[in-house]
């Protein structure tokens, strides 16, 4: 059977593609890491990949806030042959491919426009700036998916522990209209949650302040997924630093990392869908 066949974007100071090259080949799909620049010079065709994939990082230092000035390449920029990278990826996923971010990939993809895009033209609806505490939060957060959400990244998770390391992750909606339609669209796909289980806007159970305690977007499709907490830094049981304990408490537990789930949904999903 046909692998399913990830890219993965680096450059300009992304630097967690090799964590997340190395999830999709885990899951069992094929992973290529690409300079974005190949892309725009035609060295490589997003025509060959399934999922296209925007890792966390730095990208261009955050100096402008984090992920706009990639964004804004990415959106006005053009290619050597007609048209932009932005065009291209739109042709992508309206041809049946998928999009995630992860961190900085999740700002990028807000600040182009195709999260939430309740209005279907791309123009930005939300932003990700500087976290309420004013701190760069490195530390484990707990999450719940919500009921009916439309992507398959998160198909059958309920609950997920994950990191998150960022210094701009508050989610915030460009007006009350935007965030009651993403709130009906279900759009709005995972929530920062506290030790009853239920969303929190309480410091540090929710990193940032994000609105609705939104940890992640989808669009309408379902087909662009982007999220702050970084699924890739937890493939192995042993990433997280209470293990010891996790396993003692249940000897047979598996050593995946609770991250990895998500790239298994994708490659299955694809595999299904295509293969």
């Amino acid at each position: 059977m046909k692998k399913v066949r990830a890219l993965v974007i680096t450059g300009f100071g992304i630097n967690c593609e090799e964590e997340m090259a190395a999830a999709y080949r885990l899951a069992g799909a094929e992973a290529q890491i690409a300079h974005l620049n190949g892309l725009y010079e035609d060295k490589t065709d997003l025509r060959n990949f399934d999922v296209l994939n925007f890792a966390g990082g730095f990208s261009f230092g955050d100096d402008l806030g984090s992920g706009k000035v990639l964004a804004n390449k990415l959106m006005y920029k053009k290619k050597s042959a007609k048209g932009s990278f932005c065009d291209e990826l739109r042709e992508f996923v309206s041809g049946g491919g998928y999009v995630f971010g992860v961190c900085n990939g999740f700002q990028v993809l807000v600040k182009m426009g195709l999260l939430p895009d309740i209005g279907g033209s791309c123009a930005q609806e939300a932003t990700l700036t500087v976290n309420d505490s004013a701190s760069f939060e490195d530390r484990w957060c707990r999450l719940r998916v919500a009921k009916g959400v439309r992507t398959p990244f998160l198909k059958g998770i309920d609950m997920i522990n994950l990191p998150v390391r960022h210094g701009e992750g508050k989610l915030i909606f460009a007006d009350a209209e935007i965030r009651r339609r993403v709130e009906e669209g279900r759009l709005a796909c995972m929530s920062y949650i506290g030790e009853d289980g239920e969303a929190s806007m309480e410091f540090p159970h929710n990193p940032n302040g994000s609105e609705m305690s939104c940890a992640a977007l989808s669009d309408k499709t379902g087909r662009i997924f982007a999220m702050m907490p970084h699924p890739e830094a937890y493939l192995s049981l042993y990433n997280n630093p209470a293990w010891p304990l996790i396993k003692r408490e249940n000897p047979r537990i598996s050593e995946d990392g609770e991250g990895l789930v998500i790239f298994k949904n994708i490659v299955r999903h694809v595999e299904a869908e295509k293969y």
